[in-house]
């Protein structure tokens, strides 16, 4: 049996994640758990490194020391597009800001000032949105801040966490294809964007595929944890690129994904970007996945709502856990508003703010912590209808099945509106889809699963699914959706 180690990270919290895997199966255990909470400086919004770091390393020390395990591998995946920046002795020489930091608003528009929209898409294939990694590296340009004078290297956030494992600085792949500065079409960093913007191209690293091994676990650390000599892999760092690795699909019938959490990453898989005006127009985004596959996706809010409404209900003194909330929007009454979900990507006053906007499309304001929460999912299914039907436009083939994956899987009343919303089959799981995929991209570096064919194997063979079947005419889904249609278009 080998024995593989996740160290997955989200917007919300980070996992140790132990893999056992023997005979084309996969076992879960989770190790060790930790909030990842932000931290807001008067300038800005912050993620705490070092802490995660700090959690790392007590994963590994459950591991090695608790548990007395050998392990086979070692990965860290995280979300997107945010990085840190290093000097050339490898100090960080400014805290990494969260994606969703205030500095990021307008930078589409000031960069586009310089390099036209178009152009940048061709030379990225990429989906516009404000916090991308071309837009935060400009706006530290523009802020003529210090740190970019300094640094000799930007690594992405599990980049640069493998990094103080391995003292190796890589930038994997499916993370670098986040950043806006990739090429997918030629395979190499989008260096006539830095020219162009005045970026220093030293920034740039030597990319690695998903599944090289690093090196191995610096001897401080292994010493510390009680670990021996550990192989630390670059897995499918971008959170998403290890959850869709982790689609137990198979090629029989047509199908899509929709990696479910904090944001909805819905697309499909395919072997080549697609960048062209059709694709700009709907902003589309090509980014890279395992076994070289391009992942074809739309970013969507997600739970991020939900859990924004839930932290804000707390704050007056009312705490809801998730179940609870569901049951709630469970009972609530059908339709009662519908929303934009993209319409909120900063924290903060969630409730207030969709009672905002209802009263601004001439929606009925939710009144109950249910209600919320029901318009929420309700709008986020008919949401995903919209780019459903965009998909088949684009691709040109009718989409069979919905693979739901990650979190969001666990939340059967959103997978019962996706079904009746889109009229499509929903296969609901796994919800460990993004430490699955890690642990076995490790399992692929190391040379113990073989392709991505067999990867899917063994999610099919290791882990239940649920299959919500489609419903029959679903009218006041179609009226839903209608009222959904009219109002995004009179606000994007």
């Amino acid at each position: 049996m080998s024995h593989y180690l996740a160290l997955d990270l989200g917007a919300e919290s980070g996992r140790a994640i132990l893999g056992k895997l023997s005979g084309g199966r996969l076992e879960l255990e989770e190790l060790h758990r930790f909030p990842n909470q932000p931290v807001r400086l008067p300038d800005g919004l912050y993620w705490d490194a070092h802490r995660l770091f700090h959690e790392i390393r007590e994963g590994l020390r459950l591991a090695g020391r608790g548990r007395g395990l050998k392990l086979d591998g070692v990965g860290v995946d995280t979300w997107g597009v945010d990085f840190g920046l290093v000097d050339e002795h490898g100090e960080l020489v400014a805290s990494p800001r969260h994606y969703r930091d205030a500095r990021n608003n307008g930078m589409i528009e000031r960069t586009c000032e310089t390099v036209p929209r178009a152009e940048i898409f061709r030379q990225t294939g990429l989906q516009f949105m404000q916090f991308n990694s071309l837009f935060q590296l400009n706006a530290i340009k523009l802020a003529h801040s210090p740190a970019l004078d300094v640094a000799s290297r930007l690594l992405f956030t599990p980049d640069l966490l493998s990094y103080w494992l391995t003292g190796v600085q890589k930038n994997e792949l499916t993370i670098s294809s986040t950043s806006q500065f990739w090429n997918p079409a030629a395979a190499r960093w989008a260096t006539e964007l830095f020219d162009a913007l005045g970026l220093p191209k030293r920034l740039l690293g030597e990319v690695v595929l998903p599944g090289t091994k690093l090196g191995m676990l610096l001897d401080e650390i292994a010493d510390t944890c009680g670990l021996g000599e550990t192989p630390v892999f670059a897995s499918a760092s971008h959170d998403t690129a290890s959850a869709v690795a982790a689609v137990p699909a198979s090629d029989d019938t047509p199908w899509c994904y929709i990696s479910s959490g904090t944001w909805s990453l819905m697309g499909v898989e395919l072997d080549a970007p697609v960048i062209n005006e059709q694709t700009l127009a709907l902003n589309y985004t090509n980014e890279i996945g395992a076994a070289g596959k391009v992942r074809f996706l739309k970013n969507i809010a997600g739970l991020w709502l939900v859990q924004e409404c839930r932290r804000a209900w707390a704050l007056e003194g009312a705490e809801y856990g998730y179940a609870e909330l569901t049951e709630m929007a469970a009972a609530a009454e059908p339709f009662a508003a519908v929303i934009d979900p993209d319409a909120f990507m900063e924290p903060g006053d969630m409730p207030e703010r969709i009672a905002a906007l209802c009263r601004e499309t001439g929606e009925n304001v939710p009144r109950t912590p249910g209600s919320f929460v029901r318009t929420c999912l309700e709008s986020l299914a008919l949401r995903y209808r919209q780019v459903l039907e965009s998909l088949e436009s684009v691709t040109g083939r009718r989409i069979e099945v919905i693979h739901i994956v990650g979190g969001g899987s666990k939340n059967g009343l959103l997978n019962r509106f996706v079904a009746e919303a889109t009229g499509r089959a929903v296969v609901a799981g796994p919800g460990e889809a993004t430490a699955i995929g890690n642990l076995l991209v490790q399992a692929m570096g190391a040379g113990e699963v073989e392709g991505l064919a067999g990867l899917r194997a063994v999610v099919r063979n290791s882990f239940d699914l649920e299959r919500i079947e489609a419903p029959g005419k679903a009218e006041a889904w179609d009226r839903a959706y209608e009222k959904y249609l009219n109002i995004v278009s009179k606000k994007r």
